[in-house]
């Protein structure tokens, strides 16, 4: 009899024990039903939550010991209201609660809110954050927050460097974002925490970290699984699955529908718009649905900027650059050929009749046989500060892409245009055969082209002098004349004999290395002598020393005193100037807007020209990780098929550290990127090198003419 009441006793006791935790665990939230936070919820089995209209009506539903959740509804624009009473009956109920976005915290003043500039979110105690290190940077998208003075943050926003830890620490100038107030157990946020998942806050694995241990403080009784959702943007396939056998053409197709669906294609009837949007100091157009679709014929957008906002939208930059257009043009010739689409081969000749037919590149100094600029191309159309730029990496790249198109459209109205354009960076290229980076139409028509051609430059960096040697020697093939071959031998073996430490790199070394991979395999195709092939085996070996199991290739920073734009060396520094995607050599970041794309199109060609197993099964596998990187968002069709330029190949999503001011980590070039990406992933599939495609070109009957009146030395 003893027994069995004692076995009541115990049974009651369970009972009474599983009741008041299920009771423990429930969660009354003030908010909006369809938050991020709200949906990831319904696969937790363990909490019981509800949701009311208003924080009052939430807090009044709330027993003693429960938790309360307030979140925002109105965010950036307007505060959660709350008042002095709302506080009180918190801490008479002691009552667990997470508020977000407050209009009113007792004792405390709260100023304006900010809309940050550079400042990145930072855990500053981990640990509160279960299993998250302090110092760990948090994209933060968006972010807006109320200054406070509140003591021991958990999280802080500030400017700090570094790719995902605060390798300097903090600044003096922090803010907190999340703490705790009066050592109860009440944590508040001054910003919106609670979108991560449609503002696509990232990293995924730490932001599931942080809503776990919130979570967990608010219900510590509560059993809570791993934090799961699929992001709004991500990778097309993950690193463990197995592509399927068409993989290859759908990426294609997906690429060439971003350029539509991101409406890149610059519509008709927009030059009011668009000037407007100069005129007010701006390059940014918000994406939207409503903006008309463009069919080439007034040229293409530059970008999708790397900006993200609160709702996980990215603005489209609007300048008109030449490298762009010609890149773009080529991916549509590329996509056309392979996918037998009429309307993508038009598209590619209208963006290509455009800017050499059409626009205002071919106008002023660009367009004077008298003057030093003539033949050159401008980097860009949109205002005189593009205009009266020009870059001999731009002017190569356009040409590159311009003579595939040519190819692949079977058109030869470019050719004398480019036999022009080549020319005229063959004159503006100095006795050693270095270009130097960038020479301004107006001091061409004070000094004239011979001032440059007698120089005796040097610049070791094959990112800006790299594809005009793959010009020329391509040049030489088509004219026999030994000027091309020369300028480019003598270039390319200074350049060698100082790789690779000798090297200025700019963003990375690693992009350098990439770079000069084109005109190496190029060479070997007019001189195919045991010298030209090792120093193309000796680039190709040392480089693929970078890429990963998984097909990605990693950046690498070489010395510091010859980095153009490295890494920021002070918290200070960051976002001030262009930069790189990591702090230090190791972390695991891919760049595809400066090294993977150029290393695709780089090794693409080594791979036709030596038929090498090596450098063919590395080019296989490069190819894979750019499909498992392509965007998948069905949320953001600005986003979906395009490649972002930073993608973390250990955590396999998006990320790095977006310092640079101009191009950062979550930006899609159209030309350097998404068009050299397309481009050679479509001729893989046509099984064809752009020096093969190109072998048939005529552009050499228009040589001897321009010679004579180019080069009248």
């Amino acid at each position: 009899m003893k027994k069995n009441s004692f076995q009541l006793s115990l049974f009651l006791t369970f009972i009474t024990t599983m009741i008041s935790c299920q009771q423990e665990n429930i969660l009354h939230i003030s908010g909006n039903p369809n938050n991020d936070l709200t949906q990831i919820l319904k696969d937790q089995e363990q909490i019981n939550y509800k949701i009311y209209n208003s924080p009052i009506e939430a807090l009044d539903q709330a027993k003693e010991n429960e938790a309360l959740i307030i979140l925002s509804t109105a965010y950036p624009d307007q505060r959660e209201v709350l008042n002095q009473d709302f506080y009180t009956k918190l801490k008479n109920r002691n009552i667990r609660a997470f508020i977000e976005f407050p209009s009113i915290i007792p004792d405390l003043t709260l100023d304006s809110t900010v809309k940050a500039g550079n400042q990145r979110a930072i855990i500053r105690d981990g640990n509160f954050i279960k299993s998250a290190d302090s110092l760990q940077i948090l994209s933060l998208n968006g972010l807006h927050f109320i200054p406070v003075n509140a003591e021991r943050p958990l999280i802080v926003a500030a400017k700090v460097a570094g790719f995902d830890h605060a390798i300097y620490g903090l600044p003096e100038e922090n803010h907190p974002l999340l703490f705790q107030w009066e050592d109860l157990p009440v944590y508040i946020s001054t910003t919106n925490l609670s979108q991560f998942i449609s503002g696509r806050y990232a990293p995924q694995r730490e932001w599931a970290k942080i809503w776990h241990s919130i979570l967990s403080h608010l219900l510590p009784n509560a059993s809570i699984s791993p934090l799961e959702w699929t992001a709004t943007v991500a990778p097309s396939f993950r690193k463990e699955k197995v592509l399927p056998q068409d993989v290859a053409l759908n990426s294609v197709q997906r690429a060439i529908n971003w350029y539509r669906e991101a409406r890149m294609l610059v519509p008709d009837n927009y030059d009011e718009k668009l000037q407007k949007i100069w005129d007010n100091k701006s390059q940014h157009l918000s994406w939207n649905e409503n903006i008309p679709y463009g069919d080439g014929s007034k040229g293409v957008f530059e970008c999708i900027f790397s900006s993200i906002d609160e709702s996980g939208s990215q603005p489209i930059g609007i300048a008109i650059r030449g490298d762009c257009v010609s890149e773009t043009a080529m991916a549509f010739a590329s996509a056309g050929q392979l996918l037998d689409n009429a309307e993508y081969l038009s598209t590619s000749k209208n963006l290509l009749d455009y800017y050499l037919f059409h626009s205002s590149a071919i106008t002023k100094g660009y367009a004077d046989p008298q003057h030093g600029a003539y033949g050159l191309l401008p980097w860009g159309i949109s205002n005189y500060a593009w205009f009266k730029a020009s870059y001999g990496d731009d002017n190569a790249r356009f040409i590159l892409a311009a003579i595939t198109s040519a190819a692949l459209t079977q058109n030869n109205e470019w050719d004398e245009l480019l036999m022009k354009s080549i020319l005229a960076c063959l004159r503006t290229t100095g006795k050693k055969g270095f270009r130097g980076s960038r020479i301004n139409e107006g001091d061409l028509g004070i000094n004239g082209w011979q001032y440059y051609r007698d120089r005796e430059i040097e610049n070791y960096s094959p990112h800006f002098e790299a594809y005009l040697w793959a010009c020329y020697l391509w040049a030489y093939d088509k004219t026999g004349d030994e000027i091309f071959l020369q300028t480019a031998k003598r270039g390319i073996l200074t350049m060698m004999e100082k790789y690779p430490h000798g090297w200025t790199w700019t963003n990375g070394l690693a992009q350098e290395r990439a770079r000069i991979i084109l005109p190496l395999a190029w060479l070997v195709r007019v001189e195919n002598t045991d010298e030209n092939k090792k120093m193309l085996l000796r680039v190709v070996n040392d480089f693929l020393k970078l890429q990963d199991s998984c097909g990605a290739i990693r950046e690498e920073l070489g010395e510091l005193k010859m980095g153009k734009y490295p890494p920021p060396q002070s918290n200070d520094d960051y976002g001030t100037n262009e930069a790189s995607l990591i702090a230090r050599n190791g972390d695991p970041v891919s760049d595809l807007l400066y090294t993977t794309n150029f290393a695709f199109l780089g090794l693409h060609e080594a791979a036709y020209t030596t038929n090498d197993s090596n450098i063919i099964d590395a080019t296989d596998r490069l190819a894979d990780f750019l499909c498992r990187a392509q965007v998948r968002s069905p949320h953001h069709p600005e986003l979906d098929g395009g490649w972002m330029r930073a993608f973390d190949f250990e955590r396999f999503e998006h990320w790095g550290s977006n310092a640079d001011h101009g191009w950062g980590a979550w930006a899609i070039e159209t030309g350097w990127t998404q068009g050299w990406i397309t481009s050679i992933m479509a001729l893989r599939e046509l099984k064809t090198s752009i020096w093969d495609l190109t072998q048939n070109s005529d552009i050499a009957q228009h040589y001897p003419d321009l010679k004579k009146q180019m080069l009248n030395d």
